[in-house]
């Protein structure tokens, strides 16, 4: 049973800040209008494809988690 609360204290927890990241990422200024990010508009059709914020997101990420891969080795 300990070995459950456990993964269930890191499950809230990743939660916890995946919640705080997204009502954060809102402030961000410039976040979601980087070139490359598609926005098509028609008039009852709305396409947005956030395909720069995406590609530096993911960058950004890959960096942190190399980085707390290494430090944890």
């Amino acid at each position: 049973m300990t070995d459950l609360g456990r993964i269930l204290m890191l499950v809230g927890g990743a939660l916890f800040m995946l919640g705080l990241v997204l009502l954060l990422a809102g402030r961000i200024p410039g976040l979601g209008h980087l070139p490359g990010d598609i926005r098509v508009q028609r008039d009852n059709f709305t396409l947005y494809a956030p395909l720069g914020t995406m590609l530096l997101l993911s960058i950004v990420l890959t960096i942190l988690v190399n980085l707390l891969a290494r430090f944890w080795r």
